[in-house]
């Protein structure tokens, strides 16, 4: 049930995101009569649709993209036809090519928008100052003497007021240093910080974290936390006498523990208990296994739910997407010079887990990915890749500045190594989504 809904829900945001863009396209050769021979949602054979005046509107075979065809839009057409699409000015040919990632750009803002004015939420602790809570151990935070407590003030000179600065800042400096300043005591201290990388997702992790509680749950039958009777929504208070303040502090001292019996000071609601648990090894051919007692970590943290007015919903729309915008352009130079991990980048298999998991989680999420999904779209379609938008607003910015166009020789090679070049990255992050979905979570 979890893949076929996850199917589903791929196939409609895809669906959204490629009527959207297309329509962008659609509409800016429309504007400039163009003459449009069709308008399709995926590629390969015609399923349905219905033929307007001019315009085929159909719905293809392979349900990975949309195009729509222009006549006259490929080299060594005929421009004979004032309506044909070389046959227009280059700047309207630059302004139909930024059509598609401009709307893909305002659905991003129209969706969030409409969220955030009936459903508006945020960790509460992300506007908290940035007091350290829990330092793992071989972190660059811990190799830099970062201590629990610390008041992180500032990262490369930015100011960093609250936990969603701080975020901001780390995630895409992974494999960098970063110097940070912080307040110990009244005392101000600057400290270099190597930031590491989160295995999972590939982003930047300097390894401090907020202070938290630690709700249990689920409890896997048959483990050790089920044996000693650990239930979901347990509160996890201390481990051998050491106070929990985090997540990711619970696998370090489980592993210490090296399977011998410890004792796990567990809230459940009015009442304190103390439960006798020896966790057990679990071996993983990845990974090598690690101490576990059966029972899922998450953290205490205060979810603000409220509906923003609109001109409020207006602000935040625009400062979350300028935002992430930021964060996508960062990743990409860092792709680039080899400072970010490529296991970060999510392929089609990738995108139907995420847009799965959120439609199961609701409504809310879901529109939040498909403004994700929608944004990243834009901005991916305007990087100068033959055969991408970006790419023909390239080559036409360059025959601008030449003042003559191109031979149809140099447009056709520029062409087949755009092409061949989104044969291989496609390649790459369908074999990227399959490592990562086989291998450990």
């Amino acid at each position: 049930m979890g893949f076929l809904s996850s199917i589903i829900a791929f196939v409609f945001v895809l669906g959204v995101m490629v009527l959207v863009h297309e329509l962008g396209h659609f509409l800016a050769a429309r504007y400039f009569d163009v003459k449009v021979d069709a308008f399709a949602f995926g590629f390969g054979p015609r399923l349905f649709g219905f033929r307007g005046k001019e315009t085929d509107y159909k719905v293809c075979l392979l349900p990975l993209g949309g195009f729509v065809k222009m006549a006259g839009e490929n080299p060594g057409e005929s421009s004979d036809n004032p309506r044909d699409f070389m046959a227009k000015p280059r700047w309207q040919r630059i302004i139909i090519a930024l059509g598609g990632p401009v709307f893909n750009f305002v659905l991003a803002g129209v969706l969030l928008v409409g969220l955030f004015m009936v459903h508006y939420e945020k960790l509460a602790y992300l506007e908290d100052p940035a007091r350290v809570g829990f330092v793992a151990e071989d972190s660059g935070a811990a190799r830099a003497g970062i201590q629990r407590g610390d008041l992180l003030l500032s990262i490369d000179g930015r100011l960093t007021p609250d936990w969603e600065s701080v975020n901001f800042s780390v995630v895409a400096a992974a494999n960098s240093t970063i110097q940070v300043a912080v307040d110990r005591k009244g005392r101000t201290i600057e400290v270099p910080v190597d930031v590491g990388v989160e295995e999972s997702s590939g982003v930047g992790d300097a390894g401090w974290v907020a202070d938290s509680g630690v709700l249990l749950g689920p409890v896997e039958k048959g483990r050790p936390a089920a044996e000693a009777g650990i239930q979901p929504g347990d509160r996890l208070v201390s481990v051998s006498g050491e106070r929990v303040y985090a997540v990711r502090q619970v696998p370090e001292l489980v592993r210490k523990l090296a399977g011998s019996e410890g004792s796990f000071e567990i809230e459940r609601g009015t009442e304190r208990l103390m439960l006798r648990i020896a966790p057990v090894f679990d071996r993983s051919e990845v990974s090598g296994g690690a101490w576990r007692i059966g029972v899922g970590l998450r953290p205490e943290y205060e979810m603000v739910q409220t509906a923003l007015p609109f001109s409020d919903a207006v602000r935040e729309s625009v400062r979350y997407n300028l935002n992430n915008a930021t964060l996508i352009f960062t990743f990409l130079r860092r792709l680039v010079v080899g400072q970010m991990s490529a296991r970060s980048i999510e392929g089609p298999i990738g995108i139907a887990r995420i847009s799965g998991e959120a439609a199961r989680s609701g409504l809310p999420q879901l529109v939040m990915i498909m403004a994700i999904i929608s944004l990243n779209l834009g901005i991916f379609n305007l990087l100068p890749i033959p055969i991408l938008d970006g790419g023909m607003i390239t080559m036409l910015l360059i025959e601008s500045m030449l003042r003559c166009d191109l031979s149809l020789a140099v447009k056709e090679r520029v062409l087949q190594f755009g092409f061949l070049f989104l044969i291989l990255l496609f390649a790459y992050v369908m074999y990227n989504d399959i490592v990562k979905s086989i291998g450990p979570g």
